[in-house]
């Protein structure tokens, strides 16, 4: 994070290889370092040439903002809390809102990994905003537990203009949830789900499809899909690297193409034949997208739609029709067949004793010095 204004200046004096973050041809470097605020440096956002291009589902435009900068959960899967070294920081109401007034899009995405996680800086963030009065369309990610717990909080931010949400259940049973350390139950997922119904939140949840799954667990999952009125996405197990499951999973890569590392293929061995896998994938994303734009929906999506057109906004549009063009098991099995360009190295055979080892950053930088001046905020770190 503090490393770009010494790098811009070791291009030019010289130096490259001291710069803390920087890896060069020789594969080495020293470690990076964190921002200890992350209130500043602020997002140069008049440099952007496309900003009417940024939409997120009927959020068109949308810009995004963070009021946290990491995770202290530890999925297995995931690489948030691997990178920030398992550290929190949260930005200071006044910033954040401050730069809520800056953003002239009516829409935002607030991008944290974990929304309001400490209920008493979400509630903060809130009465700045209500003091200025600034009211937008939001859009969030947020983990069941903390939902569920940090209830007020959420309707709080419903009035000023929360209407979507993300969940992460990843899994419909406890032992899918387990495997990947979610530190939640099912019971608490389908609760969360009734309050955010509740509060007037529409959610999309993601749930993470293992390619150990048969015919018969797809076709679980398209019968929760159409049981509820929320948006369901799949998302394929991938072991990207930086995360637990790089080093740990048993499975061997069926591939080190660094192009099908993308959560929409399978990189391990499947249960079923890959082609059939994909066949199953695809035909359950297909009945999920029907279940939006069916005919008991049409006229909502319908009106959407002529609303952004009215408005010079076509994502919305486009989005809609190219479901066809990016999901389709042809097309994803033969990617498997094309050329590798670039071929990912296989990860450390030695297995992980302390989770700790699996840490990008492992501090903030020092305090002093043009390049690591205070920002602002606060940091919480969990071990």
């Amino acid at each position: 994070e503090p490393a770009m204004a010494p790098l811009l200046a070791a291009v030019t004096d010289g130096g490259l290889g001291q710069v803390p973050g920087v890896v060069t041809a020789d594969g080495h470097g020293p470690p990076p370092r964190m921002l200890h605020g992350i209130d500043e440096p602020r997002p140069a956002r008049d440099l952007m040439r496309h900003r009417r291009r940024y939409f997120i589902g009927e959020l068109d435009p949308c810009a995004s903002i963070e009021f946290t900068r990491g995770c202290p959960w530890d999925c297995s899967f995931c690489s948030a809390w691997t990178f920030y070294g398992r550290s929190y920081r949260k930005a200071s109401p006044e910033a954040a809102a401050a730069e809520l007034a800056s953003i002239a899009e009516p829409n935002v995405f607030v991008v944290d990994d974990v929304a309001f996680i400490r209920p008493e800086h979400g509630d903060a963030i809130a009465a700045e905003l209500e003091r200025r009065r600034i009211r937008k369309q939001y859009y969030l990610e947020t983990r069941a537990d903390v939902l569920l717990r940090n209830t007020e909080v959420f309707e709080r931010w419903t009035r000023l203009g929360l209407r979507y949400m993300f969940l992460g259940m990843e899994a419909l049973d406890a032992e899918g949830l387990d495997r990947f350390r979610k530190r939640v139950d099912p019971d608490d997922n389908l609760r969360a789900l009734e309050t955010a119904r509740r509060l007037g939140i529409n959610v999309a949840v993601n749930l993470i499809v293992d390619p150990a799954w048969d015919a018969e667990r797809f076709r679980l999952v398209r019968e929760f899909a159409l049981s509820v009125p929320e948006i369901v996405h799949l998302t394929v197990m991938t072991p990207y690297p930086g995360t637990e499951i790089w080093r740990t999973e048993s499975r061997r890569l069926t591939t080190r193409d660094y192009r099908l590392f993308d959560i929409q293929h399978a990189v391990v061995p499947t249960t079923l034949p890959l082609a059939r896998f994909y066949e199953e994938l695809v035909r359950t994303q297909s009945v999920i997208h029907r279940k939006h734009l069916g005919l008991r929906t049409a006229f909502g999506a319908a009106r959407i739609l002529a609303d952004r057109l009215a408005h010079g906004q076509t994502n919305f549009a486009r989005m809609l029709w190219k479901f066809h063009r990016v999901y389709n098991p042809r097309r994803q099995l033969a990617d498997h067949g094309r050329p590798v360009r670039y071929r990912l190295p296989l990860p450390p055979a030695a297995p992980v004793g302390d989770r700790r080892e699996l840490y990008i950053h492992t501090g903030p930088a020092p305090r002093s010095g043009p390049a690591a001046r205070p920002a602002g905020g606060a940091a919480d770190r969990t071990q």
